[in-house]
């Protein structure tokens, strides 16, 4: 066994022992008995050098002083396979690249939270894979990079709060994409904010973490049905948590900040109502509450950036925010299971792209729009929509 191995156990001896009154012997690290097994865990993650983690090659200083004129946003890479999308994308031009989610695969083989694996191995390893993969030592040579987590690089498939191996999950997270030593090293959760370009042209690029504090879905009652695939609405009058009580007020405190526009970067789709997937629709309380932080905070030029659904999709709506409200989701990468799909919510522009995909988000300052384009794998435009800044609310 490994000695890693043998801390983890002694963790959980912990609570054995305590639990039949004894006292145990405890580390000096240690300021009493752990209340919990997660608790245990906790305090042995705590002791964890982060060196010892895997980390993503050298990647370039974000352009906080820089106007930026083109943003590139990519989703669900599984780390085991060529990415050529990826290699594509490399060979773009842009200020920023936004890699929002599931940027590696590391519960695949399920083995890590099925058969209690508190080592995460599997996690641990996909990101070490991922360091290695030539396409992706390109996009961290070429771009600044902004980062989110989904389910995948959480590690556990449609997790939630109750995944009890999350804070070393952060751990791995943090420390691969050099966020530990930052300010979103310092709390739970992986959420941040950076804001770019001078006055008058300021980007602002909100990264929420829809993971670490979201309370359970609501499973469906009529499994694989259209529109009830895996989940459903919650219940109105039920408890609902995405985003958790601080980085909810961290939000509303970041939509006073001063910016002309405002990329919200949600792992999972915020606008959609009609599939059974993992989305905001399926805690509707949580889904209003977002929309009416936007209303009540005043923030003009807010825009969702998202991925996680294996296709393409753009979105436009009228009446949830005080101005036209606008989605744009990339993915995926390389984990495209379709070439073709029947879904069309009323908000949709256009149809879905199942194919491999990646999205950017081109900003005209001078003739006040951006859009929102889909690209396939050979870096064509698949889909587009142009967005008057009058029409979002920019000043």
């Amino acid at each position: 066994m490994h000695l890693r191995s043998l801390a983890v156990f002694g963790a959980f001896g912990l609570v054995s022992c305590a639990s039949q009154g004894g006292a145990p012997s405890l580390p000096s690290i240690f300021e009493g008995p752990p209340q919990s097994a997660v608790e245990a865990l906790n305090r042995y993650y705590d002791t964890i050098d982060p060196t010892t983690l895997p980390q993503a090659p050298a990647g370039v200083s974000l352009p906080l002083n820089e106007t930026l004129t083109s943003i590139l946003l990519a989703s669900c890479n599984d780390e085991e396979l060529d990415s050529p999308t990826l290699a594509q994308l490399a060979r773009e031009d842009a200020d920023l690249f936004l890699m929002i989610g599931d940027n590696v695969y590391g519960d695949r083989d399920g083995r890590d939270y099925a058969n209690n694996q508190p080592e995460l191995d599997e996690l641990r390893e996909s990101f070490e894979e991922l360091a290695t993969r030539p396409e992706f030592q390109a996009v961290r040579a070429k771009f600044p990079m902004m980062v989110a987590w989904d389910d995948h690089d959480y590690g556990t498939n449609d997790g939630g709060r109750d995944f009890p191996f999350k804070q070393y999950a952060e751990l791995i997270h943090e420390t691969f994409w050099g966020l530990v030593d930052d300010e979103v090293g310092q709390y739970p959760g992986t959420y941040y904010e950076r804001t770019f370009g001078p006055e008058g042209q300021r980007v602002q690029v909100i990264v929420l973490d829809t993971r670490f504090f979201r309370s359970d879905l609501t499973p469906t009652d009529d499994y694989g049905a259209e529109g009830k695939e895996r989940y459903m609405p919650a219940p109105e009058g039920s408890y609902q948590d995405m985003l958790g009580s601080a980085q909810w007020t961290w939000l509303q405190n970041r939509l006073q900040d001063e910016a002309e526009l405002r990329f919200i970067v949600s792992s999972v789709q915020v606008m959609p109502t009609v599939h059974g997937w993992e989305s905001w629709d399926k805690l509707p309380a949580e889904r209003e509450r977002l929309f009416e932080l936007v209303r009540e905070s005043d923030a003009g030029g807010v825009v969702f950036l998202s991925g996680d659904r294996h296709t393409g999709f753009i979105y436009e709506e009228q009446g949830v925010l005080p101005y036209e409200a606008n989605e744009l989701t990339a993915s995926s990468l390389n984990v495209a299971f379709a070439e073709e799909s029947p879904e069309m919510d009323p908000r949709q522009v256009g149809a879905p792209f199942p194919p491999e995909n990646y999205g950017e988000v081109e900003i005209d300052w001078q003739g006040r729009q951006l859009s929102l384009l889909l690209k396939n794998s050979e870096g064509e435009t698949v889909r587009e929509n142009v967005i008057a800044f009058d029409d979002i609310g920019v000043k």
